[in-house]
């Protein structure tokens, strides 16, 4: 009965993606989805690691929606999977690549996050990308436990992005103005998703740390992305003043006070080299 329902929960959440496909690649041009893509593609290159010598790295995007993330690893040189349970998805991400002339870099990859294991071998990638996937996922742990697996080595790096239960809190409060949502946020597991309906899974750091520890993987850093943006008054143009919004968003997702409360939380993690395990 757990498959069974674990199979459904998987059809539904797939379904979305299929039929939200073209709203998901509108949202990305609105000045908040740029924005949750700018800074998080800004935090990632803080960390990404030095190329090979002889070689390119190589990346894989975990749910890759429009392909904007893999275009912009494909310019600085990586080779990259681009891996989505959605056909209408990679039509828009194969698109993407073609226009940006990168498509020569890009492989696209059907399939679910939760096949990892079975669709890459092991020590595969230099950096994987797994950036508001997890949210809806029944088995999160499961995927992140594959991901590891996937790192080729102590020096590559996972960029996990998951929405902030704090984050839903201040929503709810500040530009709702629904206290009674706000109290409930407080506690829950789940939140309801506005662009494709349906319930969102929320996150801590604790049990965010936690999934990652338990994949054996260690948090080098960790970002509030969305801190303020979303609550700012409309006489504030968010095209008009975008540049400066991304830059005050840098620096305050990069103190934890102000991270903590962010929409967004993103980790930086990797696998510890065998001597930093051995002396923990």
């Amino acid at each position: 009965m757990n498959e069974h329902r674990k199979e459904m929960a998987t059809m539904v959440v797939n379904e979305r993606f299929r039929n939200g496909a073209q709203d998901y690649a509108a949202y990305l041009e609105t000045p908040e989805g740029r924005l949750r893509s700018d800074l998080a593609f800004a935090n990632l290159e803080d960390f990404l690691p030095r190329s090979h010598a002889k070689k390119s790295l190589s990346a894989l995007d975990i749910g890759c929606g429009t392909g904007a993330t893999a275009v912009r690893l494909a310019r600085l040189g990586m080779q990259v999977t681009l891996l989505d349970s959605s056909p209408a998805m990679l039509d828009i991400a194969n698109r993407t690549a073609q226009q940006a002339g990168v498509a020569d870099k890009v492989v696209l990859q059907q399939g679910d996050a939760s096949q990892l294991t079975n669709l890459f071998p092991a020590a595969t990638f230099d950096v994987i990308i797994c950036h508001n996937v997890l949210e809806f996922l029944d088995d999160p742990i499961a995927v992140m436990c594959a991901a590891a697996r996937a790192l080729r080595d102590s020096s590559a790096t996972l960029s996990v992005l998951v929405r902030n239960r704090a984050g839903e809190v201040f929503k709810a409060a500040i530009q709702a103005g629904d206290l009674a949502v706000a109290e409930n946020s407080l506690t829950a597991e789940w939140g309801q998703e506005s662009l494709y309906g349906g319930r969102v899974r929320l996150f801590t750091s604790d049990n965010l740390q936690a999934m990652l520890k338990a994949a054996s993987l260690a948090v080098i850093a960790d970002r509030g992305v969305r801190v303020m943006a979303d609550y700012l008054p409309p006489r504030i143009s968010r095209s008009a003043e975008y540049e400066r919004i991304l830059e005050l968003e840098r620096k305050l997702g990069s103190q934890p006070e102000f991270a903590a409360v962010a929409r967004y939380k993103q980790y930086l993690a990797n696998r510890p080299s065998p001597a930093i395990e051995d002396v923990a």
